[in-house]
């Protein structure tokens, strides 16, 4: 799906290029005073490139608004399509796991997402883990996002996911390599807060 994504994109934004391109330098040329030949669209720098003649001529036809909804029905949807697969992050259902006799197995995604994110849980000042596999299965990319408590260093988190749990994980499934991008926030300890305000106003009476 990825590849054919990527193929989808470089052979529309090349084809949008080229047109551009050619349009808008043949346009430009025309306007410098350059002679266009017989059947292009512009014929002098003061010719627009659609007359009021061209643009109604097929209007009174019973084909012309059916096609003209179709045509624009598709490419909306054609956009659509190509928005919500680039926006999409593919989750990996399988990863290939050598085995060493060249036949190789497969682990289910989810079961190494668990195991990454409850492997990161248990890391110090980690309150919550998530895991989300993407990529091919036999190279797969982690994307993981970590909610620390305030005390921890985020440089020291990462290191520790990066030594500890991602290692792991790779090492489990017989990964060369398992590349990741982390997000870190720190948790909020609201409940910790209004605790500490009860406590004070209790004191406060009791004073009083």
């Amino acid at each position: 799906m990825r590849a054919v994504l990527r193929t989808v994109n470089r052979v529309a934004l090349g084809l949008v290029g080229l047109v551009l391109a050619v349009v808008g330098g043949a346009v430009l040329a025309v306007g410098l005073g350059a002679s266009p030949p017989s059947w292009w669209i512009h014929d002098g720098p003061h010719d627009v490139l659609l007359t009021t003649a061209e643009r109604t001529r097929w209007r009174a036809e019973t084909w012309w608004w059916p096609v003209v909804l179709a045509v624009l029905t598709l490419l909306v949807l054609l956009a659509l399509w190509w928005l919500v697969a680039n926006l999409r992050r593919r989750r990996l259902h399988e990863v290939l796991v050598d085995t060493g006799d060249g036949a190789g197995a497969l682990l289910r995604g989810r079961a190494l997402e668990h195991v990454l994110a409850a492997d990161a849980a248990r890391l110090d000042g980690v309150a919550q883990a998530h895991a989300h596999l993407t990529g091919r299965r036999d190279a797969p990319d982690a994307r993981v996002r970590l909610v620390l408590e305030p005390h921890v260093n985020p440089a020291d988190a990462l290191h520790h996911l990066t030594a500890e749990s991602l290692a792991h994980a790779r090492d489990s499934a017989a990964l060369k390599a398992l590349p990741a991008k982390v997000r870190l926030r720190t948790a909020r300890h609201r409940a910790e807060r209004v605790g500490r305000l009860r406590t004070a106003r209790h004191r406060a009476e009791r004073v009083g």
